[in-house]
């Protein structure tokens, strides 16, 4: 292998990255993490990703507890929580904090690749009230064009969950309907791995691969 080894992986968010239904060992993240140790078997890795954190969580716990790690690799998915853990979803106050949040990366760790993503905006798999549903996909899709512009501003790699043909798997989400399944969290690492080794050229070996 040629490609970039991972030294050290800080990796935050809500619980999308801090796992719920899944035990620690299957969560992507972490996936994500044991195959760039088995390139690089010191790798410092930290999932400082907490179940419910809403974007001012992050800024707030995350963000300098992810940069103490010194990080060459980090991710950092939120925003979710700001739209389903209220009433008027937040999303003025989500476009100030996502803009501080990677704005705090970038000046803590210039040099490393950093990584984010889109958020569903449908919910298949959960019983929402048309009225609410709708008020939900429109919130999330001006946040999702939030997240777009500001990893463009900050050259921050964006994943584009939005609009996955996964979505409508109903075998990768748990049976909240919200939350990766176990086999969620394996597609998830799998193709992070996929688009990380062509964006980034990192080296990392996925279990299973040949």
């Amino acid at each position: 292998m040629t490609g970039r080894a991972v030294r050290a992986y800080a990796a935050l968010g809500d619980s999308f990255t801090a796992g719920r239904d899944s035990i620690d060992a299957e969560r992507w993240a972490d996936l994500l993490a044991d195959g760039m140790r088995r390139v690089n078997p010191e790798l410092r890795y930290a999932n400082l990703a907490v179940d419910g954190a809403t974007s001012a969580d992050v800024l707030a716990e995350q963000v300098e507890p992810g940069l103490a790690l010194e990080p060459d690799f980090v991710t950092v998915i939120c925003g979710t929580n700001d739209v389903l853990l209220t009433t008027r979803p937040d999303v003025a106050g989500y476009a100030e904090r996502i803009d501080a949040i990677l704005a705090r990366l970038r000046e803590g760790a210039p040099e490393a690749m950093i990584v984010t993503a889109t958020a569903p905006e449908g919910w298949h798999f959960m019983d929402l009230r048309p009225r609410t549903e709708a008020r939900l996909a429109e919130a999330t899709t001006e946040l999702n064009e939030i997240t777009r512009a500001a990893a463009a501003r900050y050259d921050v790699l964006c994943l584009p969950v939005a609009g996955h043909p996964a979505l409508r798997d109903q075998e990768t989400f748990s049976e909240d309907g919200l939350h990766p399944s176990t086999a969620g969290h394996l597609m998830v690492a799998r193709e992070s791995a996929i688009v990380l080794r062509e964006h980034f050229g990192i080296e990392l070996e996925m279990e299973g691969e040949e």
